[in-house]
């Protein structure tokens, strides 16, 4: 598992010096850079990320305005040269605040206990359920009663049969704990529960009132895979 970052920061060097901690970084990928909070903004609505590391004193926009007027934000590390924001910043939930210049030492020891606590949040299947982070409290949903799970940009979606839930994180990541055999990829943005599947219609899944896209990339693989074992009673031109 690798940890997606963002920099947003109107100092080159400082973006520069980030930018080489998270190079050497092993569990970290660079998911973008930005020079004010306006940039930030637009690519989070095309870039989800992990964790940004973000300034206070830009132009156009403070780091302080940006995170008062967002929403569904990844964890948020300020990298900042003033202390007098801290207090501030962890009034507005902020994971970590690092006075520059930062070492590399202080940044590891950050996203260190960020990648520990990630692997916990999203590895925690047991064997009838998962535990989730959404609206600041965790919360265990049973894997039966997870019908489909929809991405959404920097956050998925969990459907039941009476809930929607909103989790910060990605598809990939939850499905690394919940591709076992009753949970299968049929799009980039979708994952099934085999259970709750009612019919297969072309390239659409039916669950309950939902419709699934099954992707061209998935379809072959969820017919072999999945739906051809499963296969009870066939019409004469289903017969091999």
């Amino acid at each position: 598992m690798k940890l997606k970052c963002i920099i947003t920061d109107d100092e080159p060097m400082a973006r520069k010096g980030i930018r080489g901690y998270i190079e050497k970084t092993d569990f970290l990928s660079l998911a973008g850079e930005c020079e004010t909070a306006i940039e930030l903004n637009s690519l989070l609505k095309r870039e989800s990320a992990d964790v940004i590391f973000l300034d206070v004193e830009m132009p156009g926009l403070t780091g302080m305005e940006f995170l008062s007027s967002a929403v569904n934000l990844p964890k948020i590390i300020i990298v900042s040269a003033y202390e007098h924001y801290a207090l501030k910043g962890y009034e507005m939930d902020v994971y970590d605040y690092l006075l520059k210049p930062v070492s590399y030492e202080r940044f590891l020891k950050s996203v260190n206990k960020l990648f520990d606590e990630k692997q916990k949040e999203f590895s925690t299947v047991k064997k009838d359920y998962i535990f989730v982070k959404t609206d600041k409290k965790t919360k265990k949903i049973m894997l039966k009663d997870i019908l489909f799970i929809e991405s959404m940009e920097n956050y998925i979606l969990i459907y039941t049969s009476d809930s929607k839930e909103t989790v910060y994180c990605t598809l990939k990541m939850i499905g690394e704990n919940l591709l076992t055999t009753n949970f299968f990829q049929t799009h980039r943005s979708f994952i099934v529960n085999f259970d709750h599947i009612q019919a297969i219609e072309g390239n659409t899944i039916e669950i309950e009132n939902h419709k699934i896209p099954i992707s061209r990339n998935f379809k072959d693989d969820i017919y072999n895979k999945y739906i051809e074992g499963h296969f009870i009673v066939r019409n004469r031109k289903g017969r091999d």
